[in-house]
């Protein structure tokens, strides 16, 4: 960001663009969920909402998957047709902060190079993920140790 501007969200002068991220995702997995548990309340299908707030399906099931955030007058339409409030959707509440704005606890006494995979798995879509865990699992048994400390 330009210098002496920072996102309203950021915890300090120097919060690095990665919470922001993090909150991002945060908030597209809260909006998903609240708005998929909102239209089958209703009882409609993805196709009937997208009509109505007039968007196309397909991107409408992006948004109810968690993959994108809706732009301010898509949101208020989806909050008219699925009969929400604006505040519940976004997570707001007087009372107390955001689900999706709580930070995980930051594992200290983890060494830089593990929080820096933790950020990088953070980005990663499933099926990535589905990648790096075999990989980790076929490197664990690959270096397996023997009860004398050597590798197999």
């Amino acid at each position: 960001m330009a210098e002496g501007f920072e996102h309203p969200l950021a915890t300090g002068p120097s919060a690095p663009m990665m919470d922001w991220q993090n909150e991002k995702k945060k908030l597209m997995a809260h909006l998903a969920a609240v708005v998929r548990e909102a239209r089958k309340r209703a009882e409609l299908t993805q196709a009937d909402v997208a009509e109505r707030v007039g968007v196309v399906t397909e991107v409408f099931g992006r948004l109810e998957r968690g993959y994108l955030l809706p732009s301010v007058p898509t949101l208020r339409k989806l909050c008219h047709v699925l009969r929400m409030d604006a505040n519940v959707v976004l997570g707001l509440d007087v009372e107390k902060e955001p689900s999706w704005l709580k930070a995980s606890e930051p594992e200290a006494d983890d060494p830089p190079e593990l929080r820096r995979l933790g950020r990088t798995l953070r980005r990663m879509d499933a099926a990535q993920l589905a990648v790096m865990i075999s990989t980790a699992n076929a490197l664990m048994r690959h270096t397996a140790q023997r009860p004398d400390g050597q590798a197999e």
